[in-house]
Parts: C-alpha cells; sequence; structure tokens
C-alpha cells in the first residue's frame, strides 16, 4: 500500500510555492522589459529617422542656396560685360575688378567642391 507523508508533502508545496512565485515574478519582469526595449528601440528609430530626414533637408537647402549663389554670380558677371560694352557706358576700374573677384571667387568655389567630392568618395570608400 502507498503510504503518503502529509508533513512531507505540505512541505513539498511549501517549497514549490515561492520558487514558482519568484520564477513568474522574474518571467512578467523580463517579459516587461523586454516590450519597454522593443518600445524604446522603435522611438530610437523614429528619432534616428527624424534627424536624416533634417539634415537630407539641410543638403538640400545647402544646394539649393549653392545654385542661387551661382545664378547670382552669372547674373553679375553677365551683366558686367554687358556695361563693359555699351560705348557711353564709362566703366572705372572698380567694375572690372568686381569681375575679376568674381570670377575668382567662382573658380574657388568650384575647386572646394570638387576637393569635397574626392574627398567624399574616399570616405565612404573607407565607411563601406
Amino acid at each position: 500500500m502507498i503510504s503518503i507523508n502529509l508533513v512531507g508533502l505540505i512541505l513539498a508545496f511549501a517549497v514549490c510555492v515561492p520558487s514558482a512565485a519568484v520564477g513568474f515574478a522574474f518571467w512578467a519582469l523580463e517579459k516587461r522589459l523586454e516590450k519597454r526595449e522593443k518600445r524604446d528601440e522603435l522611438k530610437r528609430l523614429e528619432r534616428q529617422k527624424e534627424i536624416d530626414d533634417r539634415e537630407a533637408k539641410r543638403q538640400e537647402n545647402e544646394y539649393l542656396t549653392l545654385r542661387c549663389v551661382t545664378a547670382a554670380l552669372a547674373l553679375g558677371e553677365a551683366t558686367a560685360r554687358a556695361v563693359q560694352r555699351i560705348p557711353d557706358a564709362h566703366c572705372n576700374g572698380d567694375m572690372k575688378e568686381a569681375l575679376e573677384y568674381a570670377t575668382k571667387v567662382k573658380h574657388e568655389q568650384k575647386e572646394f567642391i570638387q576637393r569635397e567630392g574626392v574627398q567624399s568618395i574616399y570616405r565612404d570608400r573607407e565607411a563601406g
């Protein structure tokens, strides 16, 4: 016949219940932490997307500003050359100096952009 020791059974139950409760508490805590990590990761990705979008817009703005400066410079050069061709305009040396300065700055800007473009290509290759 099978004899059941009631005291042993109560003792085994008393030992298992706290252990199970602690195990459940840790499991629930772990699930909560995982949920928080997922939420934080989604927020981080959203912030990074906003930062990337802002950076792309800033770069587009700089590009458009550069084009505006180039257009204004071209218009200024064309106007200066047209005025120089008018016989009655009596252009002084300031017009010629301004035109030379504008041409010099235009070339410096073009050289800078070319240098940066080449450096950017090599930085991209090293990073990739």
